[in-house]
C-alpha cells in the first residue's frame, strides 16, 4: 500500500480546499493506504491532523511516498517541497484568486495571491507525475504555464453535499424567509472577486422594474480585513434604495445553510474570478435553478443548467431572474438540468472514481490472493 502525505498551507472543514483535502484522506485511508494530512495553519483541527514538522519523518525517504499538495494560495514552504526529487508528487490545483482584487485592503491577501499566481509556473514546470484540476478553466492554466497533458487531469472537489441535503433545514430560517417574498440567494465569502456590486445593481434592477417584493440573500463570511468591503457594498445597497432588501448572513450551520436554499426562488452568482464554485454544485443538487455571469470557470461547472451571460449587465440578469421565477416551465427545465449535471458530474461517488482512476498509476495496491494454493 501507498505512504500518502496530504498537505496544504490552510485546512478547515466546511470551505472548498478544506473539504476536499479531508475526502481525500477518507478514501484513500479507506482503501487501506497510509494517509496523513499537514499543513501550518489549521483553524478547525482534527483528529487525522499532523503537524508539518512531522512531514520528513513520515515520508521517510520512501521513493514510492506520494506527496499531493493542494495549491490555492502563494506558500513558499509548499513549493519548496515540490522541488525535492525524492518520492512521487501530485499537485491539485484549486485555482488563486488574481491579488489585484484585494489591492487597497489591509492584510496581506493581495501579496499571497501574488505569489501563489507567481508559483503557478514553477508548479506547472516542475515536472510532477501527476497535475489535478477542479476544473477545464484550471487545467488550461496549467497547460499555459507548462504542465504536460499528459500528466494533467480534471477532477471536481469532493464536496458535502450529501450531508447538506440529508440535514433539516433551519426553522427559523423557514419562518423568516418562507414569507411569500421572491429570495434570490448567493452563497459565497464576502470578497472582491465574488462580484457582490453585480449582484445589487442586478437585483436593485430586478426590485425596481419586476417585483418589489423581493430581497437578496447573501450568505458568506465576512473577512476583518474586508470590513471596508462590505461597508461598500451597504453604501451601494443603500445608494441605490434596496439596502432593507438586501439580506447579508456572515456564516451559517449547515441546517440554517439547507433552510437558505429551500427558500430560494433563483441562485445568481455574478463573480469575477471562479475556480469551480461549489455553491454552484449546491444549487443543483438542491435544485434551485441558476442565472450566472459566465466567466473563469463558472460556465462549465453550470452547463446547461442556468441561464448564462457573458457580461454582468445588470438588465439582462434581472430579465433573466423574472423569466425563471415567473416561468415555471423554464424553471423545471433549469432544475432538471442541473439535477442530472449534479449526478453525471458532481456528485462524490462521480468524484472518487475520476480521482481513483487518475491516481491509480501512483499507488500501491495490494497483492490478489493466490486462490488454492497452499501456504
Amino acid at each position: 500500500m501507498s505512504r500518502i502525505a496530504i498537505v496544504s498551507l490552510s485546512i478547515s472543514p466546511g470551505d472548498a480546499v478544506g473539504n476536499d483535502a479531508l475526502e481525500m484522506h477518507r478514501i484513500l485511508s479507506a482503501r487501506g493506504h497510509t494517509v496523513g494530512l499537514f499543513n501550518s495553519h489549521w483553524i478547525k483541527k482534527t483528529s487525522c491532523t499532523r503537524d508539518m514538522a512531522e512531514l520528513p519523518a513520515f515520508l521517510d525517504d520512501d521513493a514510492e511516498a506520494i506527496l499531493l499538495y493542494h495549491h490555492a494560495v502563494g506558500w513558499s514552504a509548499g513549493l519548496s517541497l515540490l522541488r525535492q526529487p525524492t518520492g512521487k508528487r501530485v499537485v491539485k490545483y484549486h485555482n488563486v484568486t488574481p491579488g489585484r482584487f484585494f489591492a487597497g485592503f489591509p492584510g496581506d491577501q493581495q501579496r499571497v495571491c501574488q505569489m501563489g499566481r507567481e508559483h503557478l509556473c514553477e508548479l506547472a514546470q516542475a515536472d510532477c507525475d501527476l497535475y489535478l484540476s477542479d476544473s477545464p478553466y484550471n487545467q488550461d492554466e496549467l497547460l499555459d504555464a507548462g504542465a504536460s497533458a499528459e500528466r494533467c487531469a480534471v477532477v471536481p472537489p469532493f464536496h458535502h453535499i450529501d450531508r447538506l441535503d440529508s440535514v433539516k433545514a433551519d426553522p427559523g430560517v423557514l419562518r423568516c424567509l418562507g414569507d411569500g417574498q421572491t429570495n434570490l440567494l448567493f452563497v459565497g465569502r464576502r470578497a472582491p472577486n465574488k462580484g457582490h456590486r453585480f449582484l445589487i445593481d442586478a437585483f436593485a434592477a430586478y426590485h425596481e422594474h419586476y417585483n418589489g417584493d423581493s430581497r437578496l440573500v447573501l450568505v458568506g463570511k465576512e473577512d476583518r480585513h474586508l470590513i471596508d468591503y462590505s461597508n461598500r457594498l451597504r453604501e451601494q445597497a443603500s445608494r441605490l434604495g434596496v439596502l432593507d432588501c438586501v439580506v447579508f448572513i456572515d456564516g451559517v450551520t449547515e441546517s440554517e445553510l439547507k433552510g437558505y436554499y429551500e427558500t430560494a426562488s433563483v441562485f445568481v452568482v455574478a463573480s469575477e474570478h471562479e475556480g469551480f464554485c461549489v455553491p454552484v454544485v449546491e444549487a443543483m443538487a438542491l435544485k434551485v435553478p441558476i442565472v450566472a455571469y459566465g466567466t473563469s470557470a463558472v460556465p462549465h461547472t453550470v452547463g446547461d443548467a442556468g441561464l448564462l451571460w457573458e457580461e454582468p449587465d445588470p438588465f439582462l440578469l434581472a430579465q433573466s431572474i423574472d423569466t425563471v421565477v415567473r416561468d415555471a416551465g423554464v424553471r423545471r427545465q433549469l432544475t432538471e438540468r442541473g439535477w442530472r449535471r449534479y449526478q453525471n458530474l458532481f456528485c462524490n461517488q462521480r468524484i472518487e472514481h475520476a480521482f481513483l482512476q487518475a491516481m491509480r498509476p501512483l499507488l500501491t495496491e495490494p497483492a490478489r490472493q493466490r486462490v488454492g494454493i497452499p501456504a
